[in-house]
């Protein structure tokens, strides 16, 4: 991400489905990345190193590998893996990887970290709202030296790489603009909780199912649409 100057190809294939704030979203995405989602520039500036991301999590932390080092109790190694992942993209602020890296130095941390973004990510019992609910638990009780980690976007990064079939990340000045924007009320509180996470789901479902022509993959490619619309870089 950074400074970007818009391309001014034409938009084609409008639905006429969609509401007027839709379409004005969908103009500002296309006036950036004229191909949509399949747009050489779209995969340099915002979805690549996303994907590379989400694959490096596949190789080093999919479902069975998480769950033998979990067995052999290698929390160690698995939180210190995925924090290492998260770095090598920008959805972080500086200050929440610092906060993460500190609450997992930590043997106790390291655990509660480990433990319970495996229950977070691949475990069946419960519902959505109760994993997610206990995911949030358990980063709140994390080790906290100078900064909070219980943030929304350190909630919802780890879910966003390891399963972008399902998860959404949530930067939430952007979003929320993004929301607004979109025409869509966003219920947004500060303090992470269920009901927004689950109101940013339903702005993912209906965001995929509005631009059918521009056919998003999975959320990164909705993630990233919202970015375009509520981020200052795409002035």
């Amino acid at each position: 991400m950074g400074s970007r100057s818009a391309s001014l190809r034409p938009v084609s294939r409008v639905s006429p489905s969609l509401s007027r704030s839709a379409l004005a979203c969908r103009s500002q995405f296309l006036r950036f990345f004229p191909d949509g989602f399949r747009d050489e520039t779209y995969v340099d500036w915002e979805r690549g190193y996303k994907k590379e991301a989400a694959g490096r999590w596949t190789s080093e932390l999919g479902p069975r590998k998480f769950l033998a080092l979990l067995e052999r109790r290698q929390y160690r190694e698995i939180a210190e893996t995925a924090v290492r992942i998260e770095s090598r993209t920008n959805l972080l602020f500086s200050f929440e990887k610092m906060a993460l890296r500190d609450a997992i130095r930590s043997a106790a941390g390291a655990r509660v970290f480990a433990e319970g973004l495996y229950r977070f990510l691949h475990e069946r019992r419960g519902d959505p709202q109760s994993r997610f609910e206990q995911w949030c638990d358990d980063v709140a009780s994390l080790p906290r030296r100078q900064t909070r980690v219980l943030t929304w976007p350190v909630l919802t990064v780890f879910g966003f790489l390891a399963r972008p079939d399902v998860h959404v990340f949530l930067k939430p000045n952007v979003t929320r603009v993004a929301a607004r924007r979109y025409g869509f009320d966003f219920e947004y509180t500060s303090r992470p909780a269920w009901r927004t996470y689950a109101s940013l789901l339903e702005l993912a479902r209906i965001v995929r199912s509005d631009p059918g022509d521009l056919a998003p993959r999975d959320m990164i490619d909705i993630q990233s649409f919202l970015w375009v619309q509520g981020s200052d870089e795409y002035e």
